[in-house]
């Protein structure tokens, strides 16, 4: 049994537009680029027939991970979350109370994590520490850099 991709609507959006660009736009480009470079004549040394097969090969692996993932795919319903205590799909404004700075996240299915745009996955040890807890709960969290620990402000929709 294959493990459920848990997906915000937004994340689930994000990769069918991919996928359908892999399959509608990208695979074609890569086609011709191919039937260009075979039209060139000698494969062995042609440079170009190798790069657009490899290029061609990691489309494929693409797409393929990509329907693997929404096959799987669990979509939590953001408007549907309930605000009382912190799940996958709500935004939540934590005081980081070692450096007395307040930090904002999203917590989400690993599938979409990316620290970079405040999106966190429900199975990082923070998103794991924080899931279930409340406005008001101070949170401990073991990391790599030793023990963290916060303070939740607030819960709410991130849309």
């Amino acid at each position: 049994m294959d493990k459920k991709n848990i997906l915000t609507y937004e994340g689930l959006k994000k990769l069918e537009d991919e996928l359908q660009e892999l399959k509608v736009v990208r695979r074609k480009e890569v086609a011709q680029k191919i039937k260009e470079a075979r039209e060139q004549g000698d494969l062995s040394e042609n440079a170009e027939y190798d790069a657009a097969k490899d290029e061609q090969r990691d489309i494929e692996a693409r797409i393929e991970e990509l329907e693997k993932i929404l096959k799987n795919a669990e979509v939590v319903v953001e408007d549907e979350v309930d605000l009382e205590k912190i799940s996958i799909g709500c935004s939540v404004r934590i005081l980081d109370c070692e450096f007395d700075e307040e930090l904002e996240y999203k917590i989400v299915g690993s599938t979409e994590a990316n620290s970079l745009k405040g999106k966190i996955s429900n199975e990082s040890p923070v998103g794991k520490a924080l899931l279930g807890k409340k406005i008001g709960d101070m949170v401990r969290v073991e990391t790599q850099a030793g023990e963290l620990e916060y303070k939740v402000l607030s819960i709410h929709r991130s849309n």
